[in-house]
């Protein structure tokens, strides 16, 4: 691990899972995808520099689901079952984690979210990965 502005420490809901992980480009990775699972699933996601996520404890209770290829491969805590991190289908050698679960940030910490297109995904279609959209949060004004 290379930078202390891309190191986080994170966790699951419950506190059974804590983990470091190595942002590659700190938050500015942030994106969220269109994809079936992805869609359902709703999180927002920082990519990690390669084997930059490292489990403090709990990986006994990480347990994981695959779909479609069975390529992508989703951690999530058997006992909350809050999503921690993944690795990609586009790079098995990558993951990505769910900023909700690094300490001090929030989803709603993004005004504005690159939604990338896992439905027409490029190891499906051979074409280059490509924007779907962008997911914009306003923050209610105090009344």
């Amino acid at each position: 691990m290379t930078s202390v502005t891309n190191s986080r420490t994170g966790g699951c809901h419950c506190g059974a899972v804590r983990f470091e992980v190595m942002l590659s480009d700190g938050l500015q990775s942030v994106r969220r995808c269109n994809c079936s699972y992805c869609r359902m699933r709703g999180s927002v996601v920082a990519a990690a520099a390669p084997d930059g996520i490292k489990i403090l404890q709990g990986e006994d209770v990480l347990t994981t689901y695959r779909f479609n290829t069975g390529t992508a491969q989703y951690f999530f805590c058997s006992r909350c079952g809050i999503h921690t991190h993944h690795q990609r289908r586009s790079d098995p050698n990558r993951h990505a984690v769910n900023v909700a679960c690094l300490d001090g940030v929030s989803p709603f910490d993004f005004p504005e979210v690159p939604v990338t297109d896992g439905i027409n995904h490029p190891n499906d279609t051979g074409k280059p990965a490509r924007l779907a959209g962008i997911l914009h949060f306003e923050s209610a004004s105090e009344p």
